[in-house]
């Protein structure tokens, strides 16, 4: 199933960036003091973790939003209304 594609792709991409950055997932792992397997799942999106998120990002230097959008690109206020006043 292709659904899980974009999602293998965005962890890879965080991978790299992390070695570039002359870090690992293994390394923000030890820094949270969690099991490398669940700062991979996180990665992988099969889990969820605003604390494990937020670490890898922070050895990147981004925002957790910036690696993960559509996690955190639903506002949780109503929309407003538009036009329609006298």
């Amino acid at each position: 199933h292709d659904t899980m594609r974009p999602a293998r792709e965005q962890h890879e991409r965080i991978k790299m960036r992390l070695r570039l950055a002359g870090s690992s997932l293994a390394a923000v792992a030890r820094e949270l003091g969690v099991a490398a397997t669940t700062v991979t799942t996180v990665s992988q999106g099969a889990r969820r973790s605003r604390r494990i998120e937020a670490g890898i990002a922070a050895k990147l230097g981004v925002g957790p939003a910036e690696l993960w959008p559509e996690r955190y690109s639903a506002p949780k206020s109503t929309p407003r209304r538009h036009g329609g006043g006298p």
